[in-house]
């Protein structure tokens, strides 16, 4: 089986990358396509095997499944370019850029009903193998659900959902990762203050999160009942939060989410 990833930059480089150390494809199996040659050998010097080229149309040609890995504004002339090359009813289409839906992409690639049409929204984790990424579908079989959940599932945790909830996902995943990287700094930011060496803040903040993480995904629990483990009563725990929520700090998430949906 034959990939073609077109436009190979910071997220398709890195679904390319990720994809070769799978167990689906190898380097030698995937295409990367890119303008730069500063991109290319990029490519090359993450594994020599990758076949690289600046010819979107010959990339395609070859693929069993091709990724539109380029920005959303350069997706429709990216496609025209290839459609000599593209086999609608042969092969698998899935996009990354955000924005586009399903019956567009379908329009574009001038494809049937037959035609699989996968949208999909990765963020950028995807880039050491822990993304959180959201897949929907257009006249996809099942057997072809299951192989782009499995290609994912080697780039961390993939999810699938009805195209109306991707851009929810977007603002909870793709979105949030800032978010969350807000969190941290604004908390290393604290340790300073506290007296901590920035360095050994950045590592204690970044490890809480991380065991905050862990602990959720292994028990299953709600947030709430892990902070009533920490909060004894009249202790420093429920201060600081008292003191977070007093400055607004759950309505500035919701509102912040809320802001990267449209009309929400």
């Amino acid at each position: 089986m034959k990939l073609a990833v077109i436009g190979s930059g910071n997220m398709g480089g890195a679904i390319a990358r990720g994809l070769a150390k799978g167990n689906i494809f190898t380097a030698k199996d995937i295409t990367c396509t890119a303008q730069s040659d500063n991109t290319l050998n990029k490519m090359r010097e993450a594994d020599a095997d990758f076949n690289v080229t600046h010819d979107n149309a010959s990339a395609a040609a070859g693929a069993d499944i091709i990724i539109i890995a380029v920005k959303p504004w350069k997706v429709e002339g990216v496609i025209k370019e290839m459609l000599p090359s593209i086999h609608p009813e042969k092969q698998i289409i899935v996009s990354v850029a955000a924005g586009i839906d399903c019956k567009t992409l379908l329009e574009m690639v001038e494809g049937t009903e037959k035609t699989a049409i996968f949208r999909v929204i990765p963020n950028t984790a995807i880039e050491v193998g822990s993304s959180m990424t959201f897949v929907s579908s257009l006249n996809a079989t099942q057997e072809q659900t299951d192989l782009i959940m499995r290609m994912f599932d080697e780039l961390g945790k993939t999810m699938l959902v009805e195209e109306s909830q991707l851009e929810a996902g977007t603002a909870l995943a793709s979105c949030g990762i800032a978010f969350a990287f807000r969190y941290i700094r604004a908390a290393m930011e604290g340790g300073v203050e506290l007296g901590i060496r920035a360095a050994d803040a950045r590592d204690i903040v970044a490890y809480t999160v991380k065991g905050a993480a862990d602990l959720l995904l292994e028990k299953k629990t709600h947030p709430e009942s892990e902070i009533d483990k920490v909060t004894t009563p009249g202790g420093i725990t429920i201060k600081g939060l008292n003191e977070m929520e007093h400055a607004g700090f759950t309505s500035s998430v919701i509102r912040g989410l809320k802001a990267c949906v449209k009309n929400k």
